[in-house]
């Protein structure tokens, strides 16, 4: 089946079909209908799978997929026009410029967490890019993934984007065929398995990973602000977000006013029982509920309430004084738990961040613009948002992604189309002017070096034909100088 998929796309993509932009365009817009026309039963999908409201589907999903489907449609001919570049002395006269190319048939790895935008986002760039897609949901998200599976071919060109369901087999076995790129989105563990079966056809990888994210909060900030926008990101979608907050690094002295403002605020998000909130989700599986409890082992919270393996709930928990080498500060928690740790100057919070692996994201809170711009310049992380949690993540003019550990490549907006593309470097030259190549030409003689050295290293403007004052200018000079090369070349050139 997986490989009848990857075979069915390849034969479509062959086709030619997805070159054209009419053709793009009109898959786009249907991606559009599909995301706008079903929001119903994507959010009826979501509530199955992990107890989702019916305000945060658009919020956290169908929003975003929405904006990046309205730029390509109203952007595509421009992204996908050929972009002029500089030119020599040597290479006056022709056409150079790069082209955005599809690079072919590309596997699209979803994840379960955001089911939707995490699966249709790239699967929007790979269109737009005119590639094939094979789109693997995961199978963890059950619900969403057969709601993708059977209205993805009511949408779109069913051969050019099947939908493959199943489990790590079948991932698998998808993985040994032959693709032009793979774009995962999961674990770091996963991701490095991917890379490794990538590799055995020199396949390029896009991995969106994760890890542990940290929340600096300065003493010298609004601590009541930080902390609602803190609590916010870290307990939405139950803690199951790439980018919450992973754990906050604070100063002993402001850490009892933390946890009474997260406590405060968690009451205003989700009342006195979070477990009968509208708002607040569950843990997928029962895998993942004991994960994320064994990870609780040996720590007395400071705010928690009651859990339910039954229903997969695990209430808000705060956990302070936590030590950096506790068990819960070596693998990334993906659940509503949040350990508080202290330091005691900015010297050591930039020393425990670079210590550890890069984060996906980085949140600095603090008022003292000496603190943001070393937290800025002297971490790593694929981004960052100062005084706030998931902003960033939100602008696809902004490319999205890891570094190191938490991945490689970026995307979002323009980005996942020049993520699905290959810029094709073209020159066009005519077969005229043949004197000119004298210089290069056998043989040689150091009065030809020079020539070649100076036609070569002067750099004229990419502008489109040469419009710019100084394009103008150059042109002029070089076609002078050209004349009295040619005539150089002939007072040279035997009888």
């Amino acid at each position: 089946m997986e490989k009848q998929a990857v075979e069915c796309a390849r034969k479509a993509y062959m086709s030619g079909r997805s070159r054209p932009l009419q053709f793009r365009l009109q898959q786009l817009h249907q991606l559009y209908r599909l995301v706008t026309e079903k929001e119903a039963e994507i959010s009826a999908a979501l509530k199955k799978d992990i107890n989702r409201s019916q305000y945060d589907t658009p919020l956290f999903e169908l929003i975003g997929l929405e904006n990046d489907l309205k730029l390509a449609q109203s952007s595509l001919s421009d992204w996908a026009a050929p972009r002029p570049a500089k030119k020599n002395l040597l290479t006056l006269s022709d056409q150079v410029y790069t082209q955005a190319e599809p690079l072919g048939v590309v596997l699209i790895i979803g994840a379960w967490n955001y089911p939707w935008a995490l699966t249709l986002q790239p699967l929007i760039g790979a269109i737009a890019a005119g590639n094939a897609a094979v789109v693997k949901p995961s199978e963890l998200s059950k619900h969403s993934a057969g709601l993708l599976k059977e209205l993805l071919p009511q949408y779109l060109d069913q051969e050019m984007y099947p939908v493959v369901l199943g489990g790590v087999p079948e991932t698998q076995e998808l993985l040994q065929q032959r693709f032009d790129h793979v774009f995962y989105t999961g674990s770091s563990t996963v991701g490095k398995l991917v890379m490794e079966a990538a590799a055995r056809h020199l396949t390029p990888v896009t991995l969106e990973l994760g890890g542990k994210s940290p929340c600096y909060i300065d003493k010298d900030c609004d601590i009541s602000v930080a902390c609602r926008r803190i609590t916010w990101g870290k307990f939405a979608n139950c803690g199951q977000t790439c980018i919450a907050p992973d754990y906050i690094l604070c100063e002993s002295s402001i850490q009892d006013r933390v946890v009474q403002e997260i406590q405060r605020t968690l009451r205003e998000f989700y009342g006195e029982d979070p477990k009968c909130s509208l708002d607040y989700g569950r843990i997928i599986n029962h895998h993942h509920f004991d994960r994320v409890m064994g990870l609780l082992e040996g720590h007395t919270a400071a705010v928690e309430g009651k859990n339910d393996r039954e229903e997969c709930y695990i209430a808000p928990t705060i956990l302070r004084d936590v030590s950096p080498h506790s068990r819960i500060m070596q693998e990334e928690i993906f659940g509503p738990v949040l350990p508080i740790v202290t330091i005691n100057s900015l010297d050591e919070v930039i020393r425990f961040i670079n210590d550890r692996e890069k984060p996906l994201a980085l949140y600095v809170f603090s008022k003292d613009k000496k603190v943001i711009k070393r937290m800025l310049s002297e971490t790593s992380s694929g981004g960052v948002t100062v005084n706030d949690v998931f902003m960033h993540y939100t602008m696809n003019s902004l490319p999205f992604g890891g570094v190191g550990n938490s991945g490689m490549g970026g995307y979002h907006g323009k980005h996942t189309f020049d993520r699905f593309s290959h810029q094709r470097s073209c020159l066009i030259k005519s077969l005229g002017m043949e004197g000119m190549n004298q210089i290069r030409y056998p043989p040689q003689n150091a009065a030809h070096l020079k020539r070649a050295k100076f036609f070569l290293t002067t750099r004229l403007c990419s502008c489109h034909r040469f419009s710019c004052v100084w394009a103008v200018v150059a042109t002029m000079a070089a076609l002078g100088l050209m004349i009295a090369l040619l005539v150089v070349l002939l007072k040279e050139t035997p009888e």
